[in-house]
């Protein structure tokens, strides 16, 4: 096969089928490691934070990892363009798997924090570049195929995640998942190194580094705000949160080659669409991160167990979004948008119902529910903004819908987060540091319950933030579907949301003739 060119980049000499054949292993490897670590952690953390202490910073372990692998994307991509995709998904992998050893040997909370921000950091490569390979190793006609045994790996690395979480942590040590991801990143890193060509570089491209520091300083003081207790802090970093957007969005609007162009944003269709995905983000990793919680605290659980009931969830979400890519052009897309935000709300309304003594299948159910609502809104606005914006705006619009969600989950984990310390604010936990590395069972009498009621205003706060969501679907305006939807776009496009598309890149997954 003859090299292709993607964005300023052409491989430098033919790539043979085996070659090709192992980069995408290669490629599938670190995407796995990656889909897994945005979900894997969530049953360890309670065994963490029994270990390390710092239970008020408890969501920021989840909130660093995601605002940085968030951040991060659309500079990788500036600098795969400039410097070669190869030279930049080994320094990806690198910064992940430093992240992965830092977080492993972290001996406090504040460590591991840091660690799992620069672990994201390199998770922002590695996802969004593997996809900008298959791209340039595969021809059109190729790639559908291979683009849906990427999205399997991704939903079963994302199902695989809580379970191989939980196991991990009972038997060996919530250190180990992390130390996993190294040999097995090294693996792929090695593969990609001897088995990708070198790039030449043929077009200049100019990074955004003034707008991406911007953009990342504003959320990262809004997330400190949202995590300080009310004061001189919060004010001071909601102040310092408002001052750097204004300052980025004044950047963007005079720059040639924004990091996040604004203009898209004024598209009807656009504005409404990503504020609904970002109130489901919000919504869903609430509960991806405080289930775990709930389940192993208050119920009782071990960190399998607490594992096992995210499965549900994200069977629910992989079964749905498959599923309502056909759904989606025989329905409409904003009927689906609406069922899934009422789906979601009504998962959220059975996490607020249950109690400490409610049968642990209450969780799943709800759970299922809840994962099940957002595979049908994601994946139908997902196809309704590829359809109705400019065809030349196709890759952005998909990079900023996972851009959404990403930076809802960040904020909705730090928010949940900062609520349910301030409720636990001076708890002791009965039994020291094996409290909650065992079972929650020893969490008993009034720990226990100030456990249950903190952790029921989290679930409220997710019904309410579902609720918006549901509300905003009302203002969703109409798209013409009628060009269709092919049979296999819901696998294809559910991995399509893990990735940034470049601009002048037609989704294969959109059917428009």
């Amino acid at each position: 096969m003859g090299g292709h060119s993607v964005g300023g980049d052409s491989v430098a000499r033919p790539v043979s089928l085996s070659r090709r054949r192992a980069i995408t292993a290669g490629l599938l490897l670190g995407m796995a490691l990656a889909a897994m670590e945005a979900t894997v952690v969530g049953t360890a953390m309670p065994t963490i934070v029994a270990t390390l202490g710092g239970l008020a910073h408890y969501s920021w372990v989840f909130s660093a990892y995601l605002l940085t692998s968030t951040a991060s994307v659309p500079i990788w991509g500036r600098l795969s363009d400039l410097y070669g995709r190869r030279r930049m998904y080994l320094g990806g992998v690198a910064v992940f798997l430093l992240g992965s050893m830092l977080s492993g040997v972290a001996t406090s909370m504040v460590a591991l924090i840091a660690a799992r921000a620069l672990q994201g950091l390199g998770a922002g490569a590695v996802v969004p570049l593997s996809m900008t390979i298959v791209g340039e190793l595969y021809a059109l006609t190729e790639r559908a195929r291979t683009q849906a045994l990427f999205s399997g790996v991704w939903g079963v690395a994302s199902i695989a995640g809580p379970l191989a979480g939980g196991y991990i942590t009972d038997a060996l040590s919530w250190r180990w998942v992390f130390y996993l991801n190294l040999p097995f990143g090294l693996l792929a890193g090695i593969v990609i190194l001897l088995a990708y060509p070198k790039a030449v570089r043929n077009k200049a491209v100019r990074v955004d580094w003034l707008g991406a520091a911007l953009l990342f300083g504003s959320i990262s003081a809004l997330l400190i705000a949202l995590g300080s207790d009310a004061g001189g802090a919060a004010w001071a970093f909601s102040a310092a949160a408002i001052a750097l957007f204004v300052g980025f969005v004044r950047v963007e609007r005079h720059t040639a080659d924004p990091i996040l162009p604004l203009d898209l944003l004024k598209h009807p269709l656009m504005a409404r669409a990503l504020v609904v995905v970002f109130l489901a983000g919000v919504a869903l990793f609430g509960a991806i991160a405080f289930i775990p919680l709930f389940v192993q605290s208050v119920m009782g659980a071990t960190a399998t167990e607490a594992g096992q009931m995210l499965t549900p969830l994200f069977l629910g979400w992989v079964f749905m979004s498959v599923a309502s890519a056909r759904l989606t052009a025989k329905l409409g897309y904003r009927k689906l948008a609406v069922a899934g935000s009422v789906l979601m709300t009504v998962g959220y309304i059975g996490l607020v119902m249950v109690g400490a003594d409610s049968p642990r299948s209450a969780v799943g159910l709800s759970g299922l529910i809840l994962g099940a609502g957002m595979g049908l809104s994601m994946l139908s606005l997902l196809l309704a903004v590829q359809h109705g914006v400019p065809r030349s705006h196709l890759g952005l619009a998909t990079s900023l819908s996972q851009f959404s969600r990403s930076i809802g989950a960040a904020v909705g984990i730090a928010a949940m987060g900062a609520l349910m310390a301030r409720q636990l604010a001076g708890l002791s936990l009965p039994g020291g540091a094996q409290a909650l590395a065992t079972s929650g069972a020893m969490l008993t009498g009034a720990v226990r319950l100030q456990f249950a009621a903190a952790l029921h205003n989290v679930f409220i706060a997710g019904a309410v933030a579902a609720a918006a969501s549901l509300v905003a679907t009302s203002f969703l305006p109409p798209v013409d579907l009628s060009a269709g939807v092919g049979a296999s776009t819901g696998e294809r496009m559910l991995e399509a949301e893990m990735a940034t598309l470049e601009p002048d890149d037609e989704p294969v997954s959109v059917s428009t003739g």
